[in-house]
């Protein structure tokens, strides 16, 4: 179950980036992009994120 990005509702602010403790999240062309080899579930991302972009599959 990994974090999962709607790549049309991000807004490329990064607080996810910043929110994440294992850097598993990178900015590719604007948009957050999350390592799902990296990303550990933790959903730290999930509430920091201002416009909801960023979902658990």
């Amino acid at each position: 179950m990994a974090a999962i990005v709607d790549k049309d509702t991000c807004t490329g602010c990064e607080s996810c980036v910043d929110a994440c403790p294992v850097e598993a999240i990178s900015m590719q062309e604007g948009v957050a992009e999350i390592s799902a080899d990296d990303c550990i579930d933790c959903g730290a991302c999930v509430s920091e994120c201002p416009v909801e972009a960023i979902s658990m599959d």
